[in-house]
């Protein structure tokens, strides 16, 4: 879409990460922690240098690719907190397939192809639900995306 930013997913960094530094995956990504929860994109910034300095000499490509990515990373700093929750916190098509992968996981064997439809069919009626339930704050991020994107929300506004 023309008028939309583009916010690149953290979870595809750390899905990388997972692949190339399983030894050192937990310290790693309790050091990311600190970048995408800082308050402003200039303390973001700072601990992304903090982290350069943990671990950059034994993974520099990981460091590297923070740094050339980072204006796709780090787009979610523009807006308040509220919108920045639910930009990170809603990707539905990745939450929608480890619902689905965690059914099927600790099952084996289905015993008929329908089977295993009947269990996605109750999956994603449960996922269904569970999507239908209010948003907290609603009213407050309702008001942030109104400054934010007038022209785009004020339609749909009743």
């Amino acid at each position: 879409m023309p008028s939309s930013t583009k916010q690149r997913i953290w979870s595809l960094a750390s899905i990388w990460m997972a692949t190339k530094m399983y030894k050192d995956l937990k310290k790693i990504t309790s050091d990311l922690k600190p970048i995408y929860k800082a308050p402003t994109e200039q303390v973001a910034l700072e601990e992304l240098d903090h982290f350069e300095q943990s671990w950059g000499n034994k993974y520099p490509l990981l460091v590297r690719s923070w740094r050339n990515n980072w204006s796709e990373i780090s787009t979610f700093f523009k807006y308040p907190p509220e919108i920045r929750k639910l930009i990170y916190t809603t990707n539905v098509i990745e939450s929608y397939h480890r619902q689905l992968r965690k059914v099927t996981k600790g099952k084996a064997v289905f015993p008929t192809d329908e089977a295993l439809l009947k269990m996605l069919y109750l999956v994603t009626m449960d996922v269904l639900r569970k999507w239908t339930g209010r948003v907290q704050n609603w009213g407050q991020i309702l008001l942030q995306l109104s400054i934010f994107f007038e022209d785009r929300v004020q339609p749909y506004i009743r």
